[in-house]
């Protein structure tokens, strides 16, 4: 599907989250910040899990009343939250670092509360005979902008301004960019209200597929959540002897494998969905089963190429499944009731993960590869025994 083929809306939303990529390297920095300040592996993996627990109550009754709401509005909000997270992470120096620093964090976690009117907002405004196409374009444009902005970013606070000050300025960068990213959604996207939500046809809520995807949603969060980016940065900068500038090579190489992907997917039938999803689990169980070996640099760039190229290439036809699962007039309630419980399953994995990472660098690689592993085999079975239907 060529670019120019996309509805105008699509395009604008893709090209917003195009240009609000290159922020999304405080997601790296952050853990890395903590611990040149001091803080331990485990002591961050403690921070994040008690900044997840103000968050988790919030989202389910947060997507109810965004089932009446613009979503555009809680769009606005995310970007104003976390532009004023990154703020404070520059702001923590001192003695009321850490004050800063949890307000931050805070913050954050609040705005990812909003996160569910993502998928809500794709759901209605790309046209549902051709989600798994427009998905991939979705992903294809903000992991370019990965590919060129990350590394450059990676090696001037890597090499060139290394001091915890000068990450301090890159949050406050960061963060005054995000607050105006603000004002393009406001101004450019259009709004997703009641109206714009009315199903074409009736819908047939899937008891059995739900179930299957709940099941899904459960490993595989915990086989992310198990390894999230502070593990990474502890095994590169602090196992390896690396500089943030190698964690962003790593995000770079990843994201031009998973462009790759994307172009693969799309010669997928959309009718062969699910054995994508199933299939595109073995490169993430591989990564995992490699990482867990404490490998090299040179073979963790491959690991996370393998499994960011897998998740490249399920993501469309899972989020497409995902989208016809859900009835469009009560998107944001589903989505957000899904994140509460990926949140509840997740809780604990930052704290685990500090937890198992102390003890090895490479632990939680090999949880995270039973994991895959489980969720791949439960996968292919319920859809060679036809549990999944034929949709997809």
């Amino acid at each position: 599907m060529l670019w120019r083929e996309l509805p105008p809306g699509a395009r604008t939303y893709i090209l917003y989250h195009t240009l609000v990529t290159p922020t999304l390297l405080a997601w790296l920095l952050l853990p890395l910040y903590l611990m040149k300040t001091g803080y331990s592996v485990l002591e961050v993996g403690a921070f994040f899990t008690a900044a997840n627990l103000l968050s988790v109550p919030l989202t389910y009754a947060l997507g109810r009343w965004f089932n009446r709401w613009d979503l555009k509005r809680g769009l606005v909000a995310v970007d104003l939250l976390d532009g004023t997270a990154y703020l404070s992470y520059g702001l923590a120096h001192g003695a009321l670092a850490p004050v800063w620093l949890f307000w931050g964090r805070t913050l954050e976690m609040l705005s990812s509360v909003f996160y569910p009117l993502y998928p809500a907002y794709e759901q209605i405004v790309y046209p549902a005979d051709r989600y798994e196409r427009i998905l991939a374009w979705h992903l294809r444009l903000p992991l370019l902008a990965k590919v060129v902005s990350f590394p450059l970013l990676g090696y001037l606070l890597g090499y060139v301004f290394p001091q915890p000050g000068h990450f301090r300025a890159a949050f406050l960068a960061f963060g005054a960019y995000t607050v105006l990213m603000a004002a393009y959604i406001w101004v450019l996207l259009p709004s997703v209200g009641v109206k714009e939500r009315v199903e074409p046809m009736a819908f047939v809520f899937r008891a059995g597929e739900f179930r299957l995807l709940l099941a899904f949603e459960t490993l595989v969060h915990l086989a992310w959540g198990i390894v999230p980016e502070l593990v990474l940065i502890n095994y590169v900068v602090n196992a390896l002897g690396k500089t943030l500038f190698e964690v962003t090579l790593i995000v770079a190489v990843y994201s031009l494998g998973s462009v790759l992907a994307t172009y693969l997917s799309e010669r997928i039938p959309a009718e062969r969905g699910f054995y994508a999803i199933a299939w595109g689990l073995v490169p993430s169980a591989l990564f995992a089963l490699v990482m867990a070996a404490a490998p090299p640099f040179s073979l963790v760039l491959l690991a996370y190429l393998a499994r960011e190229f897998g998740d490249a290439f399920w993501f469309p036809f899972y989020r497409a499944w995902l989208f016809r699962l859900v009835p469009r007039e009560r998107a944001s309630e589903y989505h957000a009731a899904l994140s509460s419980y990926r949140r509840l399953v997740a809780l604990f994995a930052p704290g685990l993960a500090g937890a198992l990472a102390s003890l090895h660098a490479t632990l939680p690689y090999a949880v995270s590869f039973i994991l895959f592993v489980s969720v791949g085999i439960v996968f292919g079975l319920a859809a060679r025994g036809n549990a999944l239907g034929s949709g997809g």
